[in-house]
């Protein structure tokens, strides 16, 4: 009797012994950059300035802590909705923590991940081309996604409590689509025969649960890019993925909680999208509607090709691909699940990308073949970047597929900076349009160094990319982890991680030089480099070695410049005070309805307003006491908060708020509430706030 109970106390020890070994947190906090007068990053277009919020931007992290060995281990893995991520960012987000929790977060295990939605302002990312078409530094946006990304992870790390990791994953159809098909035919048959389609069509997912069985958080990963929002948006949007998240969120959190404000967390990050579209009509010349491909199938006159759909514009297709993300990311986590358990690591290393000599890869046989080496190129951009995808076409008379180079554009090239024949041979048959990795002035423009790392998680391994891989460069990243790794085990790409550093097409679609490959920095072996440098970091998780740390990025941030004007002054017009309404709403509305109002306004740039908003939409609760409660802001789907400049010299701008009031809205009398801040000539920035009168909604 004495053993049996002796027995049962040491089951019921270990037991709890195993379920606090691994603690998870998550934590999300708002990102939103300057919503107005700043450049969206992602489209490269000049003209595509924010005029306001459609959707929030929200970091969502997640805090792994491992406690079964000797040492505590732990890994940190943000999604933010932002285009990408710069390493800039992520020092300051990594100094700021270690200031509070000393060296427990580092540059080897905090992997920060940008959606790539292209509807946020950019300016973050300090290499000179990329934040080039935003005018240069911004750092409103980089404080604001600094600011964002720290508080997240502290919101996790306070929440860290005892939990179970599961897997699943389900097949998602008509949410995606291969932007650049002929470049992926390219691939050998052989390899191509493996797979069903031309883009992955699996949603992978993560879920952390507490040990009561309550749902911690969510992450989902699948291929598709966030440009539902087409390069005609002015407002602020987290895109397809983002929307999806909060539909996740509000679903598992209530419907009445609000975004960004749920315990819970759920994300959808970006993996190997480098091709694939989620405008599943496809591209079309936009007047005469032939089917295009910017390549051989080619459009009249100052005719675009574009890809569009599934719905009848781009909120609506965005919609659409959310809620299909939505549904399926639902569908898993209802579903029983792989437990993953076992130990958390992560091995992380910078690289020189045009420093590396590796062997390559042959896709057939899928080994290294020993006899020969490849190297990197300096970065360089070729003449297909110049023409855009079917998502955002480009401009001038640049077309996809090109290799041959134009006297006049060389021209212009060699004034900026000029490629030397070794270059041109090693990035051949890219004709080089920028040799970014020659030009100098005034600093970086594209980066050298590469963030490359893998995290363990028992039998789950994520590898963290610093740039978009495309579909095949993929598949051939994940299967050789995969060969690597103890079986069973499970390979997911986080793409867009702590550097960007543009695309990665395979050898095969580089020959083709479509926007991908064209896009693809360090020449034709690029992926050749990556796949020799992932195979060799997940073999130190497996030996349990440290891996060299790698040459350090430069530090930039005493080089920068910037041409956006700041915020000079506001005023209001005359007899009229900032916060009053100048359009007021009807007195009664039904479903479907769109409320609409206008405000004197300051400008959005005054204040980001995180965790709170500029547009609330409100309901009386109590006549008597006067009581309004908050259902909805300028996070939420049905709300668009837009901000019009009226007079440059005078500084008079106002805004226009809009509520499409959804089904189910409980009957009562509501109003819209505007809240801003206003920048007074002599100095000083002010809040104020208004409302609408009261109206019906029956």
């Amino acid at each position: 009797m004495y053993l049996l109970i002796m027995l049962f106390a040491w089951c019921v020890l270990a037991c709890v012994t195993a379920a606090d070994a691994l603690r998870v947190g998550a934590g999300i906090a708002d990102v939103t950059g300057p919503p107005a007068e700043i450049a969206f990053m992602g489209y490269a277009q000049l003209e595509q300035i924010g005029h306001g919020i459609h959707l929030r931007q929200f970091s969502r992290a997640f805090v792994i802590e491992d406690n079964s060995g000797d040492t505590v281990k732990r890994l940190v893995f943000v999604s933010v909705d932002a285009a990408m991520m710069g390493h800039g960012v992520r020092k300051e987000v990594i100094r700021r923590l270690q200031k509070r929790f000393g060296v427990i977060y580092n540059e080897d295990n905090v992997i920060i991940s940008g959606t790539h939605t292209h509807s946020t302002p950019g300016g973050f990312l300090m290499d000179f081309l990329f934040d080039l078409p935003i005018l240069g530094f911004v750092k409103e946006t980089y404080i604001a996604y600094v600011l964002g990304i720290y508080k997240s992870i502290v919101i996790a790390h306070s929440r860290l409590t005892s939990a179970r990791i599961k897997y699943g994953e389900a097949e998602l159809l008509d949410a995606n689509i291969n932007r650049s098909p002929k470049s992926y035919l390219n691939n050998p048959a052989e390899e191509r025969s493996k797979y069903k389609y031309d883009v992955d069509k699996t949603l992978s997912q993560v879920r952390f649960l507490a040990t009561t069985g309550e749902v911690i958080g969510v992450i989902n990963w699948f291929a598709v890019h966030p440009t539902s929002m087409n390069n005609t948006n002015r407002l602020v949007s987290s895109d397809n993925v983002g929307y999806a998240s909060l539909l996740m969120e509000k679903a598992l959190n209530g419907n009445n909680t609000l975004p960004g404000k749920g315990a819970i967390v759920c994300a959808f990050g970006s993996t190997n999208l480098g091709d694939v579209s989620p405008n599943t009509r496809g591209p079309r010349c936009e007047r005469s509607g032939r089917p295009c491909d910017q390549q051989e199938q080619l459009c009249g006159k100052k005719e675009r090709c574009f890809a569009s759909g599934p719905g009848r514009d781009m909120f609506d297709s965005t919609r659409i691909i959310a809620t299909k993300l939505f549904e399926t990311a639902m569908k898993v986590l209802r579903q029983p699940g792989e437990d993953i358990t076992g130990t958390v690591a992560v091995a992380h290393q910078y690289v020189k990308m045009p420093d590396e000599e590796v062997h390559p890869f042959d896709p057939v046989t899928e080994t290294f073949n020993i006899s020969v080496k490849v190297k990197g190129c300096l970065p360089a951009m070729g003449y297909s970047f110049a023409a855009g995808t079917t998502d955002g076409p480009g401009a001038f008379d640049f077309k996809q597929g090109t290799k041959t180079s134009n006297p006049l554009w060389n021209a212009v090239r060699d004034f900026i900076a000029e490629p030397t024949e070794d270059d041109v041979q090693c990035q051949a048959p890219k004709p080089i349009l920028l040799a970014t990795g020659r030009a100098k002035f005034p600093y970086e423009w594209q980066p050298r160094v590469v963030s490359c790392a893998v995290a363990r998680i028992g039998s789950l391994y994520l590898a963290a990319v610093p740039g978009e891989f495309t579909t095949m460069s993929g598949r051939r990243l994940r299967n050789i982890i995969s060969k690597t790794a103890p079986r069973p085990n499970r390979v997911v790409i986080a793409g867009l991680s702590n550097i960007y550093s543009d695309y990665v097409a395979t050898p095969e679609e580089y020959q083709v030089q479509r926007y991908e490959a064209a896009s693809t920095i360090y020449g034709p072996h690029t992926l050749d480099i990556y796949l020799n440098k992932y195979l060799e970091l997940t073999e130190a998780l497996l030996e349990n070695k440290t891996p060299e740390s790698g040459p350090d990025p430069p530090d930039l941030s005493g080089q920068l410049i910037t041409l956006v004007p700041p915020v000079l002054w506001d005023s209001a017009p005359w007899r009229k005070e900032f916060g009053d309404c100048v359009q007021q709403p009807q007195s009664s509305y039904s479903y479907g309805d769109v409320v609409v109002a206008a405000f004197v306004s300051g400008h959005p740039r005054n204040s980001v307003r995180h965790g709170r908003w500029y547009m609330a939409v409100e309901k009386l609760e109590s006549e008597i006491d006067d009581a309004w409660t908050v259902i909805a802001t300028d996070a939420d789907w049905e709300t668009k908060f837009t901000w019009h400049r009226d007079s440059k010299v005078l500084g008079t701008s106002h805004v226009e708020l809009e509520w499409e009031i959804p089904p189910g809205t409980p009957p009562g009398t509501y109003r819209l509430h505007h809240y801003g801040n206003y920048k007074y000539v002599l100095g000083g920035i002010y809040p104020y706030h208004g409302f609408t009168d009261s109206f019906k909604v029956s």
